[in-house]
């Protein structure tokens, strides 16, 4: 009998441990410190915060898509400290360059690519809870992410929820804005917003079915 019940409980541990298993790639951006002192200036100037570092606590998750079917150009998107000259849509908002913590390419590989408690800029009113996961792909309308990307999301997002208890949503960059009147929400100009539709809402779908929030 108790031979019986540690078989169920190894079981158990096995089944546990591959669902959080997963292998992440160090593949960091540009983070000196002049990255940060642009992060401190972008929470005081959109947040109204004065604050002594740029760590964050987690408290959501957002998924992404690059709009570039390549990984060296969507990860060459995101390295820069200081925005892109033709990201003029977002210029006026802050000289801070876009990024994300975690970019998963076409075939499943998942790259770290800054600190998970690092605030990055990613999405409108919600960076200073979140965590930022972009995907390679998705440039054409209708395309749709791998099977790869799909299966990788699903055991970061596992990883990331069993390791910050705080995290309570799981959102696409396209619905962002169901956020504008929750506490979450830090952006203090009315007029600055962007129209989002990425990821597509067919890899959003599958990715809730496979989850639980």
């Amino acid at each position: 009998m108790i031979n019986f019940f540690m078989k169920k409980i190894m079981l158990f541990i096995v089944l546990i441990s591959n669902v959080y298993a997963l292998e992440i790639i160090n593949k960091p951006i540009e983070f000196t410190q002049l990255r940060v002192e642009l992060t401190k200036e972008y929470i005081k100037k959109r947040y109204n915060k004065v604050v002594e570092d740029i760590n964050i606590i987690p408290k959501m998750i957002v998924i992404h898509h690059t709009a570039l079917d390549d990984f060296s150009k969507s990860y060459d998107r995101l390295n820069p400290e200081i925005l892109l000259s033709d990201r003029k849509d977002i210029s006026n908002a802050s000289k801070l360059n876009v990024s994300a913590h975690f970019l998963v390419d076409s075939n499943g590989k998942i790259y770290s690519l800054m600190p998970e408690t690092y605030m990055a800029r990613h999405v409108i009113g919600l960076n200073y809870s979140s965590i930022g996961i972009e995907n390679v792909g998705g440039q054409k309308k209708g395309d749709k992410l791998t099977s790869k990307q799909l299966e990788a999301n699903i055991k970061l997002v596992k990883y990331l929820k069993n390791k910050y208890k705080s995290i309570e949503y799981l959102i696409g960059h396209y619905e962002y804005r169901k956020f504008e009147n929750s506490k979450l929400w830090l952006e203090k100009d009315k007029n600055y917003r962007t129209i989002k539709n990425d990821p597509h809402k067919s890899f959003m779908e599958k990715l809730r079915k496979n989850l639980s929030f």
